[in-house]
């Protein structure tokens, strides 16, 4: 007799139906006991289920055996409280579909952000009465809410009297999907912009606008900046001299209440939804047609910055030297890359300098270590944007440029690509070690002075590592590239190829650093 004929059903029936009616369409795991079982209860469900390879610590016990120093007993929920917007577990097994329907909720809600769920082995394969269990719908969209109207004009009161204005937009504005509004903002009004890591793209990172370029002379210099989503963390120095001027007002545009005033005070506070306030910001505009001139000495002096520093970085982009350095590999990447292809990007100097070289021009198409710089996640990255990609024909590529060291984190993850088929063209930038390495010369001299957990630099890695060897290991397409022929030829092979991954070892100089940085005083 079938547990459905008793109107009973187990446990992970209940919770990939509970995962499905949320509209989750794709799951990234790691399985064994009892998870398997979710695993394939999933793909019955309609789930689309992919098998990952980097699994850094995890734990999983009986609910029953707690105390007890069961297998992998660890008080899970609690430490990922830490970490996550929120994090439970069912009390009861008719619980499942409510706290499973209020973390993806809580995801989405608000600031975005992680969330956990825990049940317990012994919970997985229970059986629980049909009738008992409370099948929850799929939660709304977020609620979009508007800044108030007073705050608007404050705002408005201060940008207008700005003689240096400046717009930084941030994640949270891709996240909002405030492109459309944010561009009539730009350049109805005729101001530059700057944007921050993963807001490249919200507008294209060519646009006339766009000051990245000078991005150190416009966060000193500017007199009113406009957070749009943007948080004054480390990436934004804090908003503090010597980085920014003293005396700068901030207008600050964010859904999150808490950010408000961190670190420090803004001029006007505009709580909501960043689509939504740009929008009511445009309708006051409209009113009185205002528009910051563009004959202005701010204008004039951002302009000369720019052309300054693309002259510095074209001189270091067009040396033809072997070994090559950053800027020869990034100056080639840049011209071959489709506009609309995915960059996913990590690892120290190649995420650094790739942010200013690598450009992009559509929103939400750019992901990389984020706040945390937390390295490992770029290949996880690709594979959940290739395989989204894939399913919804998009026709995008997704291009990982990774430092070496970086791809180390996470590198088995090319047996998951090779094994789904996902085209990713990963870019591995190897010199030879973390910031910098040495040549296959002096690590053979070095391993004849001695021991070398002795004697080899702690940043070095082993020099000229076959990277490109792993991928064809697993059915991959593996390049070693050394010259400038040699990366535009794999490269353009590499992009052409739909069937499987590809992997670009690219050979740079080790000593290769990025251009001279000035210093507060040269700005």
């Amino acid at each position: 007799i079938s547990l459905k004929h008793l109107n009973y059903t187990v446990t992970i029936h209940t919770v990939s139906t509970c995962i499905s009616l949320q509209n989750v369409e794709y799951m990234f795991g790691i399985v064994g006991v009892p998870v398997i079982e979710v695993a394939m209860a999933a793909q019955a469900s309609g789930i689309k289920y992919v098998g990952m390879r980097n699994e850094q610590a995890v734990s999983s016990a009986d609910q029953n055996q707690e105390t007890t120093g069961a297998f992998q007993e660890f008080p899970q929920v609690e430490a990922c409280r830490l970490y996550s917007k929120f994090s439970a577990r069912p009390s009861s097994l008719d619980m499942i579909s409510s706290v499973v329907e209020k973390a993806v909720r809580t995801s989405m809600y608000g600031r975005p952000g992680a969330v956990y769920v825990d049940i317990s082995g012994d919970m997985v394969n229970a059986k629980v009465d049909r009738s008992r269990v409370r099948l929850v719908p799929c939660c709304p969209p977020p609620p979009v809410s508007m800044a108030d109207h007073m705050a608007i004009t404050e705002a408005l009161a201060v940008l207008k009297g700005a003689k240096r204005p400046l717009l930084i937009i941030g994640k949270g504005a891709a996240h909002g999907r405030a492109e459309g509004a944010l561009r009539e903002l730009v350049e109805g009004c005729g101001l530059p912009f700057l944007p921050t890591p993963m807001g490249k793209g919200v507008l294209p990172d060519d646009h006339p606008n766009c000051v990245a370029a000078a991005r150190s002379r416009a966060l000193l210099q500017s007199d009113v900046v406009v957070l749009l989503g943007a948080r004054l963390n480390w990436i934004l120095h804090f908003g503090l001299p010597p980085r920014f001027d003293p005396h700068v007002k901030v207008i600050q545009v964010d859904l999150c209440a808490e950010e408000m005033g961190n670190n420090m005070q803004p001029a006007a506070a505009l709580l909501g939804d960043v689509n939504a306030i740009v929008k009511q910001l445009l309708e006051y505009v409209h009113k009185d047609g205002w528009k910051y001139p563009a004959d202005t000495e701010w204008w004039t002096t951002l302009k000369e910055k720019m052309a300054a520093n693309a002259t510095m970085t074209k001189a270091l982009a067009l040396q033809s030297t072997t070994p090559m350095n950053y800027y020869q590999v990034f100056h080639h990447i840049s011209q071959l890359l489709p506009h609309d292809c995915v960059i996913v990007s990590e690892g120290a100097n190649t995420m650094d300098i790739g942010r200013t070289m690598l450009n992009n021009y559509l929103p939400r198409h750019r992901l990389d270590a984020g706040t945390f710089g937390t390295m490992g996640v770029g290949l996880g990255f690709a594979i959940a944007a290739a395989t989204v990609q894939r399913n919804q024909n998009t026709g995008q590529r997704v291009v990982c440029v990774e430092g070496d060291s970086a791809f180390g984190f996470s590198g088995m993850e090319v047996e998951t690509m090779c094994r789904y088929k996902l085209p990713v063209v990963i870019i591995v930038v190897n010199n030879n070690g973390i910031y910098s390495g040495v040549d296959a010369e002096t690590w053979e001299m070095m391993g004849k002075m001695g021991d070398l957990t002795t004697v080899a630099p702690p940043v070095t890695l082993l020099p000229e590592a076959r990277y490109d060897e792993v991928m064809n290991a697993f059915g991959g397409r593996g390049f070693l590239v050394r010259t400038e022929e040699e990366l535009r030829s794999a490269l353009q092979l590499s992009l052409s190829d739909w069937e499987r991954p590809s992997l670009l070892n690219v050979l740079i100089d080790p000593s290769s650093d990025r251009k001279q940085q000035v210093t507060t005083g040269q700005i």
